[in-house]
């Protein structure tokens, strides 16, 4: 009895492993199945009457229609047709959507961040509305004179005795949020703009103590200062000596009046030579740094221009000539952009004698420029070159003599009068 027991169990045991065995045979070849067919649609998807034929009419594309097809150029090689493809078959076969504007300024933005533009930014339309609805206002400031470098504003002067200097702001600390907006990098444009309220106003500006212009890193703090409408004289003269100094912070639509005002004052005390002064000028003007420039050359190339259309055009001295008594131009790591071409031009023409410190190396040219879905393009449309021919983005205007600044002393200008004293022929 026990045995007949023994053996029923083995023949049931047998039984459910065949069966067993029956159902994963079924289940592989099910999976073989979908498997072959998923293939199969990869490869005849794009062989309509096959698809037909086989009764996948809905997995037939028009050629006419493709989704993405508004793409215009080759995908290999086109920005815009790679994302008119994506868009396209989002707007056809997602089930999702996105958000127009956001899409947008994030595109831009990263494009902007994979060029070697530093200065390339993309304005939406409010942003650039209030850019321009501002810079068309009056001056004012919290006592800071900005500067750039890679698309960053920092303060390049901190004016004797202003509200940023109490608040212990120095040359050198970069803009990181006003009233509190971080969301981008600040422009000194975008500074000037968000300075112009109404004098005693205040301002919250984020700054950046970095240890250097190129240094990412360093301590934040942040400053409440009142906007003041005071104005600094952009020209500032005296006679040394036989020597005649002349400061100049900025290359403002005026400067070139005021250097030669300040050049024909000089002379009448009795100056022999002159000290242009151009340490810390964040630039400006590009006519009116040639201007500058022929008030010391009479004749010749002042700045050559390199951009996409034509190879290289040139400016020439305008012949407002001033002086050609002795020249020493002085010049260090904050001369930048137009300053850097005045400083170029009087080198390499052999009209001045340049003492200090390599200038900052801002040798280009910046347009923005309105685009048709509202909103504008910020980037670098030109290069100058010095008259010799000599880059000046990314290298700078080296000096005939080198001087770092020494702590507690302007030795940097006591050399210069010294070497135009020099330069005057007995």
């Amino acid at each position: 009895m026990a045995k007949h027991t023994d053996t029923s169990k083995l023949a049931a045991s047998e039984r459910r492993a065949r069966a067993r065995n029956v159902r994963l045979a079924k289940a592989l070849t099910v999976v073989i199945a979908v498997s072959a067919a998923f293939a199969v649609g990869f490869f005849v998807r794009g062989e309509s009457p096959l698809l037909e034929a086989l009764g996948f009419s809905s997995l037939v594309v028009d050629a006419d229609r493709a989704v993405g097809s508004a793409a215009s150029g080759d995908t290999y090689d086109s920005l815009g047709a790679r994302v008119a493809e994506v868009e396209g078959i989002i707007e056809e076969d997602s089930l999702d959507s996105y958000d127009l504007s956001m899409a947008t300024t994030n595109l831009l933005g990263a494009l902007a961040d994979t060029t070697e533009d530093p200065y390339l930014r993309y304005y939406d339309a409010a942003r650039y509305a209030a850019l321009v609805q501002d810079s068309s206002g009056g001056y004012a400031g919290v006592g800071v004179l900005f500067s750039e470098y890679n698309g960053r504003a920092y303060a390049v002067d901190v004016f004797e005795g202003s509200a940023a200097q109490a608040a212990g702001v120095l040359e050198g600390d970069f803009v990181v949020a006003i009233d509190g907006d971080r969301d981008h990098d600040w422009t000194t444009t975008e500074v000037a703009a968000a300075l112009r309220r109404d004098e005693g106003e205040s301002v919250v500006i984020t700054w950046r103590r970095a240890a250097s212009l190129d240094d990412e890193g360093g301590e934040e703090y942040t400053t409440t200062l009142p906007i003041s409408n005071a104005t600094v004289k952009n020209v500032e003269h005296a006679l040394e000596g036989s020597v005649g100094y002349i400061k100049l912070k900025q290359i403002t639509q005026n400067a070139d009046d005021l250097v030669r005002a300040a050049v024909e004052d000089l002379e009448a005390q009795g100056a022999t030579s002159f000290v242009l002064d151009i340490r810390d000028n964040p630039g400006g003007y590009l006519t009116q740094a040639v201007d500058v420039a022929s008030l010391f050359v009479k004749s010749g190339t002042v700045v050559k221009i390199e951009t996409r259309e034509m190879d290289e055009s040139t400016k020439v001295a305008t012949g407002s000539f001033a002086t050609d008594k002795p020249l020493v131009v002085l010049v260090n790591g904050n001369t930048a952009a137009s300053a850097e071409v005045l400083a170029a031009a009087l080198k390499d023409n052999q009209r001045a004698t340049l003492v200090g410190e390599t200038t900052l190396g801002k040798g280009s040219v910046q347009v923005t420029r309105d685009l048709s879905f509202g909103g504008a393009l910020r980037y670098t449309a030109a290069y100058y070159k010095s008259p010799l021919g000599h880059d000046i983005d990314g290298a700078g205007v080296a000096p005939d003599v080198s001087m770092g600044l020494a702590e507690g002393e302007d030795n940097q200008k006591a050399l210069a009068i010294e070497t135009a004293q020099s330069l005057v022929k007995e």
